[in-house]
């Protein structure tokens, strides 16, 4: 029988697998994680001896060293969609697949945006912390989404979802993305400069790739109307983050929230999300109980389709699986 090891720590593994795990051991021998914490990468390598299949949350690497280390592992599949932490070339040379999650993130992630957006409109956050803190808050009012403008670089799935959300409360929504060409009612495609100079709020939506680390960097807030807002739930790579605090202490940005940064599992960095005129929450975008138990019921998918000796959707190297294909054939 296949055996399974399952990476999610006891508070992940309840927050994704509460209903998937018991859909997952009627088709697998399971093995869960030991330990109270994220498993380094050693500590994944031994306690998945003797496993074909590592289900992996988003906070465990697929290091080269866990491809090299473990031969029993003929797959690695990710209960997130972003795989960046997987050195998938490891993989491929030791013939292992590897495979994603299904993009179940998608309104969850644009409707945190939205709230994050809400939040700095209207200093929720700040009023809520004096409140707890004993201190009669004072009164900020903030102001309405309703006839701002919203720019949003990048407008894949998520962008698209947002897009609708926000025409619908009478945002304006200006678009730069050279890859998709966007328009309706209430959206507009614009040059990336146009869209720094016209926009209330800036969303970096893009996909992070080597040409767009640090995409908001001194030149980008430079460009942006005096008092904008940056909202971030992409990645936490396309903000430069020294340039943004400068941002903030000069007073140009006008707040910033956001839920990924630079810190460990993408989440905020303390240094940044500790400043004042920044909301920020820990990469809780996709974490909503609707796409972790669709995320988790992927990897189930994945596994009934290894079991029948069929690749699994979402795989990224397939031509490369060859363990997989002579496990099949044992």
């Amino acid at each position: 029988m296949l055996r399974v090891f399952v990476t999610h720590d006891p508070e992940d593994l309840d927050a994704y697998f509460g209903r998937a795990l018991p859909e997952l051991r009627a088709v697998a021998d399971v093995v869960l994680n030991p330990l109270d914490r994220d498993l380094t990468t050693d500590e994944l390598v031994e306690h998945s001896a003797g496993c074909q299949v590592v289900i992996a949350h988003r906070a465990t690497p697929g290091d080269a060293a866990l491809f090299d280390g473990n031969t029993d592992v003929v797959a690695f599949l990710r209960t997130a969609v972003d795989i960046s932490t997987v050195d998938v070339d490891a993989a491929s040379r030791n013939g292992v697949l590897v495979a994603h999650a299904d993009k179940s993130f998608v309104p969850s992630t644009a409707e945190i945006a939205l709230a994050l957006m809400l939040d700095i409109a209207r200093n929720v956050s700040e009023s809520t912390i004096d409140y707890r803190s004993g201190i009669q808050p004072a009164q900020r009012p903030g102001f309405q989404l309703r006839g701002k403008v919203a720019g949003l670089i990048g407008c894949g799935a998520i962008g698209t979802y947002l897009s609708d959300a926000l025409v619908a409360l009478g945002v304006e929504v200006l678009v730069a993305d050279p890859y998709t060409q966007v328009g309706g009612e209430g959206i507009r495609q614009v040059e990336l400069p146009e869209l720094l100079a016209e926009s209330d709020f800036v969303l970096p939506l893009a996909a992070s790739t080597p040409e767009t680390e640090n995409l908001i960097d001194a030149d980008a807030l430079a460009r942006m109307k005096p008092g904008a807002m940056l909202v971030n739930v992409s990645r936490g790579e396309l903000l430069d983050e020294h340039a943004v605090a400068e941002a903030l202490d000069s007073g140009r940005l006008g707040g910033l929230a956001m839920d990924v940064g630079r810190a460990p599992d993408q989440r905020p960095s303390p240094e940044l999300a500790s400043r004042a005129g920044v909301v920020a929450t820990p990469h809780l975008g996709g974490l909503t109980p609707e796409n972790a138990d669709a995320q988790a019921m992927s990897s189930v998918e994945q596994v009934r389709a290894i079991t029948a000796h069929e690749l699994p959707p979402r795989a990224v190297n397939a031509a490369d699986a060859s363990r997989l294909r002579a496990w099949w054939d044992t």
